[in-house]
Order: C-alpha cells, then structure tokens, then sequence
C-alpha cells in the first residue's frame, strides 16, 4: 500500500510509548515504504527507565536502515529538495502539539512537519499526551481544522486515573497513513483502548 513512499517518522520524547516504534517502522517498511526517522532534541540527550538516547538512535537506525537527521538545518531539506510524501510524527507530545499548532518550529521534527505542509504533503499525528483533554484540547482542536493535518485515531487510555490524557492506536499507523496520502482522515477518530 506504501510501495515506493517515502514517509517522514518523526518523534518526540514521549518515552512510555517507545516500545511500539520499531514494529510500525516494520509495518511500514513491510508495505514497501523507506522510513526516514527524525527526532527531538530531547530524545537525543533523555535517559530514561525506558533507554538512553544512544540506545534508541541505534535501534531506530537499525530498523530504518537510515540515519536519524537530529538537526533543524538537517529537516530543513524536507521541503525544497529532498520532500517526503507523507510526514508521520507518532508518538507526539502535548508539548509539540501546542508549538505544531503555534506555528513554532524549534525543533527537527517540527522543520521537518513545516517543510511536509509547505508543500501539500500530508502529516499524521500520533498523539500521546497527559493533556490532551486539558490545556491542549484547544490545540489539538486547531490541528484538526488544518489543511492537510490528519490523525492516528485516538482515545482515552486510563479514563479514570488520567481523566485528561489521550494516546493514538499505533497499530493503526500503515491504514492511516494509507488514507492520509488520499488526503483523508482514517475513521472512526475517537477510540476505545481496551484494557488488557
């Protein structure tokens, strides 16, 4: 479905939810993609109980078989010369959400999203935030009013104890993207994790 796209990854330092990054850069890779991981200042220098830095860098660019680009002057190329179809930024903080609203670009990922809408190419948001139903709830009401913005669909995934957090299916990052490079938003938007 993705035979010869060239897709964007960009992600942000939401820690927790690294454990799915290398199984959907092999969905992606798996329907014919070449994977081009960018990343946060943040993820490069955190250490977390979730790895280092370094360790994720290597186990990105292993399963991407490409070099991370880690610089703003390293995304910028995304628009006038080395454009890619489609801009994935999974999983994406409540931070990036509300500089990627403000039209803030500090940091690679956020360039590299800049340059992907500058020239009519889609970006699929995977969201991963605490605040999602709070502060950001105006933000993420603003990206999807966007042009050419589209999202991983998303949901609550601990209503009770994280009343305002949402976190996007990952799983469902190849369909999404799929219907985002048709310049449509997968359905449904609004999910229920299942608890397991």
């Amino acid at each position: 479905m993705l035979q010869g796209k060239r897709i964007g990854l960009g992600i942000t330092a939401s820690h927790c939810t690294y454990d799915v990054l290398v199984p959907v850069i092999n969905a992606l890779k798996d329907e014919g993609a070449t994977v081009v991981p960018v990343i946060t200042h943040s993820v490069l220098t955190a250490a977390t109980r979730f790895g280092t830095g370094e360790e994720w860098i290597a186990r990105i660019e292993a399963a991407t078989g490409e070099k991370v680009i880690s610089t703003i002057v390293g995304a910028e190329p995304f628009g006038p010369s080395t454009p890619v179809d489609c801009m994935i930024i999974a999983p994406m903080t409540g931070n990036s959400i509300s500089k990627f609203a403000n039209a803030s670009t500090d940091s690679p990922v956020l360039m590299a999203a800049k340059a992907t809408l500058r020239n009519g190419s889609p970006v699929l948001l995977g969201i991963s935030t605490n605040d999602a139903l709070g502060l950001n709830a105006m933000n993420i009401m603003k990206l999807l009013n966007m042009k050419n913005v589209f999202f991983i669909p998303f949901g609550q995934d601990d209503p009770f104890n994280k009343p305002n957090s949402l976190i996007s299916d990952f799983t469902l990052m190849v369909p999404a993207a799929v219907a985002a490079l048709k310049k449509q938003q997968l359905q449904p938007l609004l999910i229920i994790h299942d608890k397991k």
